[in-house]
């Protein structure tokens, strides 16, 4: 895996910049939102939308720019397993990825999608639900130097989702996986590998933890703690295969969520802890 990475790596053209001066905090989040793991903007609704992981309850909550919650949705035909990332497709549907999977040993992992106009509702259903399993893992959980099979970030572009993994193994060399599933439910589906993309060897800056495909279809961002990377120029399906900005935010904290607002914004939300909710941020590209 090293080796294949590095030689992808020499395929992409790499730039650097600092993001100081185009990175700031829009709002604290609601008090409500402790974990708050996920940001979307959906077409059907001009609020932006959040998921809590692991352990908290199945609902979507709607808040707006000023950080004040507006909606919660309580899902109720599924449970919130690990719910890890939020994606929306040009018809306003959300998706919501419950694909976490810290220990590598989930054979449950799904998409649920919620119908665009269920957003103005307190409680809805899941209208579909997406399973997928990884073809290349064959124990639950691997040997910890394996345990390459966690996802906290995903985008659905051409009715297909892409997963970027979150690498936990115990030799971690920052490389994140993209799979490929396709969007359907009639059965159980292997996600398709496509490529890797080595980010750093320091988990705690640059573990992948969300990500997302701009409005007009030509940028693609995934965040880690304190860093973004924008794709751009890719072949194919393959978003790792052009050229990549890495924008360092020189601002530490737990984000888990990342959106494109615009073409040249994205907004970002981070976990809070016992003494104070997380914020949204925004970040303006050049």
């Amino acid at each position: 895996m090293k080796a294949l990475s590095f030689l992808a790596l020499l395929s992409i053209t790499f730039s650097c910049s600092q993001a100081q001066e185009n990175f700031s905090t829009l709002a604290s989040l609601p008090k409500k939102l402790k974990e708050a793991s996920a940001c979307e903007i959906s077409k059907a609704s001009p609020l932006i939308w959040t998921i809590e992981d692991n352990h908290n309850h199945n609902v979507l909550f709607g808040f707006n720019e000023k950080g004040e919650l507006i909606r919660q949705i309580t899902i109720s035909n599924v449970e919130n397993n690990d719910w890890e990332d939020l994606t929306s497709d040009d018809e306003g549907n959300i998706y919501i990825g419950d694909f976490g999977n810290n220990d590598n040993d989930r054979q449950n992992l799904a998409i649920y999608k919620i119908k665009a106009s269920d957003l103005n509702k307190d409680e809805a259903k899941a209208e579909s639900i997406v399973q997928f399993y990884y073809p290349e893992q064959t124990e639950f959980p691997p040997k910890k130097k394996d345990r390459i099979f966690d996802v906290e970030s995903f985008f659905i572009h051409n009715n297909k989702f892409y997963l970027f993994t979150k690498n936990r193994s115990s030799k971690f060399d920052g490389t994140t996986v993209l799979y490929e599933v396709d969007n359907n439910f009639t059965q159980k589906l292997p996600a398709k590998k496509i490529g890797s993309f080595v980010t750093c060897e320091q988990f705690n800056h640059c573990a992948v933890t969300s990500a997302d495909i701009s409005p007009n279809k030509d940028k693609v961002a995934i965040l880690s703690s304190d860093k973004v990377w924008i794709f751009t120029n890719w072949k194919g399906n393959n978003f790792f295969s052009g050229n990549v900005e890495k924008i360092e935010l020189n601002h530490h904290t737990q984000k888990e969520g990342l959106c494109f607002k615009d073409e040249n914004t994205i907004l970002m939300t981070d976990e809070g802890n016992k003494t104070h909710t997380g914020n949204l941020y925004q970040l303006k590209l050049k």
